[in-house]
Parts: structure tokens; sequence; C-alpha cells
């Protein structure tokens, strides 16, 4: 597993297959000690190496304890539920982060052009007003 976690995307692991289930929900679902191991592998690479690349300390923390608290679960019904809590607050970081993204290229493109949406020139721009909402 661990060559294929370092030799394929990340991103992989998002993708459901014809029953419309991601690798992960097999893991959570049937349990072992060593579908335990291999879970908290795929998530590590899944995850938190993705919150770790972006710089993101607080959320990493938060998705950290997250991740433990699935792998700690030993309720299906309840594992499963903080798993797919757990991919829901992903999804959540994954948006914010994009949204700060583009308000970033938004804001670059402004600052280059040196124009204001009225078009009159401008001396500075406020980051404020690339803001995404």
């Amino acid at each position: 597993l661990e060559v294929l976690l370092d030799m394929y995307p990340y991103y992989v692991l998002g993708w459901k297959d014809a029953n419309k289930k991601l690798a992960m929900d097999y893991l959570v679902t049937n349990w072992t000690g060593d579908s335990k191991i291999l879970l908290q592998m795929a998530l590590q690479s899944w995850m938190l190496s993705r919150l770790t690349s972006w710089g993101a300390t607080s959320w990493m923390e938060v998705m950290r304890n997250r991740v433990e608290d699935v792998l700690a679960e030993d309720d299906k019904d309840r594992r499963m539920t903080v798993f797919v809590e757990t991919c829901s607050k992903l999804k959540q970081y994954e948006n914010v982060e994009s949204t700060s993204i583009l308000e970033m290229a938004l804001w670059k493109g402004k600052l280059k052009s040196g124009w204001s949406n009225d078009g009159t020139k401008r001396q500075a721009l406020d980051r404020g007003e690339c803001r995404c909402i």
C-alpha cells in the first residue's frame, strides 16, 4: 500500500467505484487489525499530507484528531459516521483554501493592471475588494 500511495496521486483515494463507494468505505466497514493499519496509512496520505502542503497547521490538528477518532471507534456504524464527518470537514477546508487562492489570484491581477473596477488609475489596492463571497 505504501508503494501505491507514493505512486498515485492522493485524489485517487477520493474516487468512487461502480458501487459508489470509496476505497476507504471498504476499510472502514471491514474492520480488522490489518485494515486499521491500511486505513491509517491511506488517511495519512489522503487527508493529512494535503493539509501539510497547504501549511494549515490549525486545520491539520483538527483533522489529525478526527482521523484518530475514526481509528479509535469500535462501533461500525459510528465509525462510518465519524469517517463521513471527517470527509465533509476536509471538503470544507478544500473549499476555503480554493476560495482563498482565487481571491489572491484576483488581487494579483488587479495589482498588475493598476486599474480599479470603475476604470480609474489606482494608487493602492485593498485585498478586501477581491473577496469572493
